[in-house]
């Protein structure tokens, strides 16, 4: 892991450099969305700034849903995994046994294993600086200006080149005046938030502000071995901007910085069998858990700055430069057993930093327009973590201290002419250069769990891997669109581009220890048991249509699009048990097995569906989003009895459900001399798979969720009042599990004995767990501005 002096060093280099003029950055950001009360009202265009440039989003051929900051404030949203439950073909979720780190997937791509070595197929953004880990990246919702969620691969317009898509969280400008503003949420289950936002002018240039929030929330269940609440939250955050110039000034600097604290407690599984052992029975209330894992302590740290500087150069040409350095440290007890003897425990620590560093040239000619730009990333990420067997085998742990870091450099441009009013061609290419290096050691100890977790364990036996390895990566990507517009407010297109994300070390993979399910893996340059651990790029080309318009004089928006992606060497990882030095353990199996189509339709509307229904000034609006995909594996090869075997058909596509739908119904009428908003939402999503390998134990099948608001705004917008309900059916879902039970070789199903029991599993209770998503939930919220 870099120092982080040296990190900090090189940061403040570069943004001096940024500084003096040879770079720039983003634009203020116009509205993405217009605010909840204009969408009731069917009116305001929608601008985007999908394409680095704002542009409305009808003429923009991607497919892009967007979400303003005062639309997701009126429906109370938390975090943004909420997102994922209003946009088509998309998964937005806490990972297992934290609140903080997500899982993303649109479009059947994307990566839920947190570990260093695994890239997300998936890019969030924040403020335009890509978040090169998932940890510490959901991002809780508070002065955010809008999210856009970006479908299909991003790379002609964006720094780091995405093979699935983007999300991009971009958080509010200053203002030019004195603004002081405040928020609190008092709720079900202890929910106690508060924001505070101030900002002020300093001369006519220059203005400085900031936000506080403080977020805490009681568990939705108890551990009852340890006493700690489960599924609680703790958390402090703060931003700060200083910007200079804007508004129409010809040089623009925003400097920014943020940090999060989490010191929530760990989040617990619940168990969905009994003790194989001690006929633990499985507990009636689902948020419960009994895991009695306790060190380290769980303790979650995020921070990072950046510094946007945007130069217009002449009528025609911009340049920008984005300049960033962030820093999470994690550190998590995971107990996949969920029982209090050490089975499966699993103390960990991720560890990440990055620097970056982009630059764009952006022109607009006319019937020209677009950007060049080049990228850098610089990022380590250190994941550490025992696996604790004691019930197995007194003080038996395999200790596991990878280190991968990655080195990144790509140019990339895309450009649009305009033929006529009507007829416009879009073009792109990217050039990519991955370099991933990895240090891997794994130790099995005996006697107690390892020293960096505060173990009393010894050595035992030469290391089972002691790896060190690098790899290069190079992949040219391009892109084209075709519009046409036949009416100012229509636009249909056709769209091509590729994806493509690098190869790497499975931080996991134990030598010689673990299958070689790549059959003939990538060799290391100095050492044999990279072919263990190695795993190739994947690639996927993706094919889009799409419809987008305005009817009936803006009473009706819509957008519809149809998609098909050819996804080759699919990495998929995976863990499972394995024999490590004659004793039993634990080992990652990554592959490129897999080879898969994808294919899909994707509609999101908006319709006015009538005014002056009852008093001057009701509007009643409905929204939706309906998304379909038929993903399958078209090949996927493993050993089954060192046989090499295309098991494609008992194979599905992790966390991508067939089909995602939402509806939002939002009625405002004028209230006193206020106004009022009443909306509700329901979300639906049918059976999803939690890995590759279908589990009937912990896959979910369809289900939907309630949501409501009833939101009060002053005549002046000077303060609101609202009340919110989440979930309010109260359906138990679950969103992710673990699974360590012996399963058919070619199917995975888990083979059960006469007593509906496992017959093998790793540890010797038996693990299989599940997490669910957040139960039934009402909270006021109250805000005024100053």
């Amino acid at each position: 892991m870099k120092s982080p002096k040296t990190s900090i060093f090189r940061a403040a280099l570069l943004a001096s450099i940024a500084s003096s003029g040879l770079a720039c950055t983003a634009p203020a950001f116009a509205q993405d969305v217009a605010p909840a009360m204009d969408e009731a009202e069917g009116g305001g265009e929608i601008i985007v700034t999908a394409r680095r440039r704002e542009e409305n989003l009808i003429d923009v051929p991607i497919a892009v849903s967007a979400f303003s900051g005062e639309s997701l404030e009126l429906r109370g949203a938390l975090d943004i995994t909420e997102i994922g439950n209003i946009t088509p073909n998309t998964t937005l979720e806490s990972s297992r046994g934290s609140n903080s780190t997500l899982s993303a997937f649109i479009r059947g791509i994307g990566q839920q294993d947190p570990v260093s070595g695994f890239e997300p197929g998936v890019g969030i953004y924040l403020d335009d600086v890509y978040l090169n880990r998932p940890q510490a990246a959901v991002l809780d919702i508070y002065d955010v200006e809008r999210i856009e969620v970006l479908r299909g691969p991003q790379g002609t317009l964006y720094g780091r080149n995405t093979i699935g898509g983007a999300v991009k969280y971009v958080t509010k400008r200053l203002p030019q005046e004195f603004a002081l503003s405040a928020r609190a949420t008092v709720g079900t289950y202890n929910q106690t938030d508060g924001v505070v936002t101030i900002s002020t002018p300093i001369g006519d240039i220059v203005r400085v502000g900031g936000s506080v929030a403080r977020l805490s929330r009681g568990g939705f269940g108890d551990n009852l071995t340890t006493g700690l609440e489960n599924y609680n939250k703790d958390l402090w955050a703060a931003r700060g901007t200083v910007e200079l110039g804007g508004y129409g000034a010809p040089v623009s600097i925003r400097i920014n910085g943020d940090y999060t604290k989490d010191k929530s407690d760990p989040r617990g599984g619940h168990r969905l069998i009994r003790g194989l052992v001690s006929s633990a029975p499985v507990l009636d209330n689902v948020y419960d858990t009994r895991g009695g894992l306790v060190d380290p302590k769980q303790d979650i740290e995020a921070y990072g700055f950046a510094m946007n500087i945007s130069v217009d150069l002449s009528d025609s040409l911009t340049l920008r430069s984005i300049s960033a350095w962030r820093k999470d440290d994690s550190l998590t007890p995971i107990d996949f057993d969920a029982l209090p003897a050490a089975d499966v425990d699993v103390p960990g620590g991720y560890f990440n930093e990055q620097i970056s560093q982009e630059v764009q040239l952006l022109v607009d000619a006319g019937p020209f327009s677009g950007m060049v730009g080049g990228y850098y990333l610089d990022a380590s990420a250190d994941t550490l973590f025992d696996v604790r067997l004691f019930t197995t085998l007194a003080g038996l742990t395999a200790f596991t201290k990878a280190a991968v870091d990655t080195k990144t450099y790509a140019v990339f441009g895309d450009f649009t002419y305009d033929f006529t009013d009507q007829l416009s061609l879009s073009f792109g290419a990217r050039y990519t250069w991955d370099e991933r290096s990895a240090n891997i050691l794994r130790q099995n100890y005996l006697g107690g769990g390892s020293p960096f977790f505060g173990g009393a364990g010894v050595p035992f036996g030469a290391p089972s891997t002691n790896f060190n390895g690098q790899r290069s990566f190079k992949k040219f990507t391009p892109r084209v669109s075709l519009s046409f517009k036949p009416a100012p407010e229509h636009n249909i297109y056709a769209s091509f581009s590729q994806g493509f994300k690098g190869g790497g070390f499975d931080p996991r993979g134990v030598g010689s220890n673990a299958p070689d399910l790549n059959g003939n893996g990538i060799r290391g340059e100095n050492d044999e048991v990279a072919a263990f651990l190695s795993f190739r790029p994947e690639s996927v080309d993706s094919y889009e249509a799409g419809y987008k318009g305005s009817l009936l004089d803006g009473g009706l928006t819509f957008a519809l699009a149809g998609f098909y992606a050819d996804y080759k060497d699919v990495q998929i990882p995976g863990s499972v048990a394995c024999i490590v030095g004659g004793l039993p353990s634990f080992c990652g199996v990554t592959s490129n097995a897999g080879k898969a189509t994808f294919k899909g339709v994707e509609l999101e509307f908006n319709a006015r569906l009538g005014e002056s229904l009852a008093t001057d000034g009701d509007r009643l609006n409905l929204m939706g989003a309906v998304g379909y995909i038929d993903a399958q594996f078209d090949g996927y090869i493993t050993n089954v009895a060192s046989v090499p075997t295309d098991v494609a058909q008992y194979r599905d596509v992790q966390n991508t459900p067939s089909t995602t739908a939402s509806a939002t119904l939002v009625y405002m009428t004028p209230a006193g001399a206020g106004r009022l908003n009443l909306g509700t939402t329901v979300s639906y999503r049918s059976s999803t798979s939690q890995f590759e390998i279908p589990n009937p134990y912990i896959d979910q099948s369809g289900y939907a969720l309630v949501d409501a608001s009833l939101v009060y705004t002053s005549p002046d917008d000077r303060w609101s009042i609202g009340l919110h309900g989440k979930n309010l059916t109260n359906k138990k879902y679950k969103t992710s599990g673990y699974s360590f039970i012996a399963g058919n070789a070619t199917t995975g199903v888990p083979i059960l004995g006469t007593n509906g029991l496992p017959t093998a599993s790793l540890g010797r209770e038996g693990t299989l767990t599940a997490f669910y998503g957040n139960p039934r939930q009402l909270f006021v919220t109250a805000g005024i501005k100053f």
